[in-house]
This record gives structure tokens, C-alpha cells and sequence, in this order.
């Protein structure tokens, strides 16, 4: 009897083995299964009565049957095409090795289908000249109400400014050089008194700077001189707004183009050096402007006017009352005291803040430390 049980036994585990081991598939069988990856268009979207529905699978998914429509099949993909019955659309695929339903909406032709707005892409920058870079359009708070701000640094006003390029660095001695060279009215020897004071490129030697300061900032400069190189090379002085803008490198309230402290790392200054160093040798400001605290002062296209900030206009001032294009016009009959900006390599530390102001005589080439650089329109 208990060899008659055990052979039942036997058997009973015998079967239960092969249903277990017929109704698994192994992970090689679960890898074959051919799977539908994408469905152009989408799920969920509108679609016309004579729409064609592309489908990808994974391989080949052999014979594809679908509820509604036509099949057209070609390797991994399989093309569906209408017509479709207007309405809502439940689109049954089967396949050799898998199903799957797919939703749509079928619209006539007189049916509005929304079609997502466009996200307009932004407008590329403007490619900056060589040597120059650009200072974005928009709004920047002018002005200082530091402890130690000067009053005609106040009130602190919001400014704005239409993009423009300027350059990267002042304009060295080897630049001024070939532009007297081209234009000898405006050499050393040959300047109208009216346009330049004794002290005009007082340390160079005729047409020649001082040796081995090619790179250095030209450094004894009156406005007029400044202005005609600005003219001659199809660039003009920045205004005082513009000259700020720059100078700030997109920091709000700070004092100096890169922060609220100034050492001997950052800019040349309180004689330090001792003379102009190469110009871009200190780091620039987030915009990519080099030396606007210290090496030399820079002059500014307006007019000088210590209370303009009380009622300075908003967008694009100019202060003195004429426009820029009558100021570069103009600039050899203009006798009012113009802007200068940013110290020099013998100003102290308060000097060189952004928003410091001084001004003088157009005619006034320095003391050994007051230069300039351009800016140029965005067109």
C-alpha cells in the first residue's frame, strides 16, 4: 500500500512540474516580446479623417491588425492611414507578439484645431567690433548715496540705456600714434592752442611715445583730440550714463566694477605703480570692460553739470542740452566743461568708484593721467 502511495505521489509532482514549467517564460522568452516604442502623432492628439498614423516598434513585429483603417508595415515601421470616423477614436493595434489601444480625436477639416504657439526664440546679440564688447539695453540705478558719495553723485536715479558697444580698454599710445600720423593737425607741434593746453601729450618726443609703452594708455589727451580720434575711427566718447553702465559691469549699488572693495590686485591706483600700467592688465568686470578704476581718467562726451542728476531724463540722457549728434558735429566749437570718469594710476581709492564725477576744460590734457575710450552704436 505504501509503494502504491508513493508512486501517486511521484506522479502528482511529475505533473505539477510540467504545468508549472509550460505556463513560465524564461527571461529570454520576456526579452523577444516585440514592443511598440512611439506613435507620431501622439496619443491624445487631433486628428483629420484621412490622417496617416506612424508607428514604431522595437523589431519587427510581424503581421500588424488594426480596428479601424489600413495597414502598411515595412520593417519596424507600420504605417496607418485613414479615413478614420469623426469623433472620438479608440485605434486597436495587434501584433504577432503584443496589443495596444491608442486614442484620438477626429476632426474635419472645418474643425479649428489649436495648435500650440510658437516660442519665438530671442533675438541673437549683436556681434561686438574687435576689441569692443557689448553692453545690453535696460534699466541701471546711476548715482551714489554712499556715506561717502559727493553730491553731484545724487540722487540715485533709475537710467535707460539702448545697447552699445564699447571698448574693451582705453586707448593706448600706439592707437593715438597712427592717428596723428593721419591727421597732423593733431600732433604735439601742430595742435591749435585753443585745442589743447601746454600740457598736451606732455612725455612724448614729437610723434613718438615714451619707449617700450606701445600697450600703455595715451595718457595727456584733451577732449577735442579725443573726440577727433573718436570721429576718425567712426566711434565717439561715451556719455556719462553710458560711461557708468559700463564701469558697474551689471552690479547693482556697488562701488567698485567688481565689488565694494579696491586693492592693488584689482586696479592701478594711489600710486601704487607709480606710472599707467599695460592696458587690460588687471582683471575686467563682468562685462568684459578692463580698467575703468584707475590707469588714467576718461573723458565723456556731454556736459559737466554737477545738479543734472535732479532732473537728468530717463532714457538715454545727455546732459548739456545738446544731442549727440550735435555734440560730435559740433565738437571743435564746444567750450563747456565735459565729464571725466574712472581716476588713474595716481587717484586714491574714493576716486575710483563707478559712480565718482569730475570735469573740466575741453581744452585740458591732464597731468599725466586723464585719457579715454570709445563707444559705438548698435545699429
Amino acid at each position: 500500500m505504501k509503494v502504491l502511495m508513493r508512486m501517486w505521489a511521484f506522479v502528482i509532482i511529475c505533473i505539477s512540474m510540467c504545468v508549472i514549467g509550460c505556463g513560465e517564460r524564461s527571461e529570454d522568452d520576456i526579452d523577444e516580446i516585440t514592443k511598440l516604442l512611439r506613435a507620431e502623432p501622439s496619443p491624445g492628439n487631433d486628428i483629420l479623417p484621412n490622417a496617416k498614423i506612424s508607428i514604431t516598434f522595437d523589431k519587427d513585429p510581424g503581421t500588424v491588425e488594426v480596428n479601424v483603417g489600413t495597414v502598411e508595415s515595412s520593417g519596424i515601421n507600420t504605417i496607418i492611414s485613414g479615413p478614420f470616423p469623426v469623433g472620438e477614436l479608440e485605434l486597436k493595434l495587434t501584433w504577432t507578439e503584443g496589443e495596444r489601444s491608442l486614442k484620438y480625436t477626429v476632426v474635419t477639416s472645418d474643425t479649428e484645431i489649436i495648435e500650440p504657439e510658437p516660442i519665438p526664440e530671442p533675438d541673437p546679440d549683436p556681434i561686438a567690433p574687435e576689441g569692443m564688447v557689448l553692453i545690453p539695453e535696460g534699466d541701471f540705478e546711476m548715482g551714489s548715496d554712499d556715506v561717502d558719495a559727493d553730491a553731484d553723485e545724487q540722487p540715485v536715479h533709475t537710467v535707460f540705456l539702448d545697447a552699445y558697444f564699447i571698448d574693451e580698454n582705453e586707448v593706448t599710445n600706439a592707437q593715438f600714434r597712427e592717428f596723428i600720423l593721419a591727421n597732423p593737425e593733431w600732433q604735439k607741434d601742430k595742435i591749435e592752442e585753443k585745442f589743447g593746453n601746454a600740457n598736451y601729450l606732455h612725455d612724448w618726443n614729437g610723434n613718438n611715445y615714451p619707449d617700450e609703452e606701445d600697450d600703455h594708455p595715451v595718457r595727456y589727451v584733451s577732449w577735442y583730440a579725443a573726440m577727433a580720434y573718436a570721429v576718425w575711427v567712426d566711434k565717439r566718447l561715451p556719455t556719462e550714463a553710458e560711461w557708468e553702465k559700463a564701469s558697474r559691469g551689471g552690479l547693482k549699488g556697488k562701488k567698485y566694477p567688481w565689488g565694494n572693495q579696491i586693492n592693488g590686485t584689482r586696479a592701478n591706483y594711489g600710486k601704487n605703480i607709480g606710472h599707467t600700467t599695460p592696458v587690460g592688465k588687471y582683471p575686467p568686470n563682468d562685462y568684459g570692460v578692463y580698467d575703468t578704476s584707475g590707469n588714467v581718467w576718461e573723458w565723456c562726451l556731454d556736459a559737466f553739470e554737477a545738479n543734472f542728476y535732479a532732473n537728468s531724463p530717463r532714457k538715454n540722457p545727455v546732459a548739456g542740452g545738446d544731442s549727440i549728434e550735435d555734440i560730435v558735429n559740433n565738437f571743435e566749437n564746444i567750450q563747456t566743461n565735459r565729464g571725466i570718469r574712472g581716476s588713474g594710476w595716481n587717484g586714491n581709492a574714493e576716486w575710483g568708484r563707478n559712480a565718482n564725477r569730475f570735469g573740466n576744460t575741453p581744452d585740458f590734457a591732464g597731468i599725466g593721467a586723464l585719457g579715454f575710450r570709445c563707444v559705438q552704436e548698435v545699429e
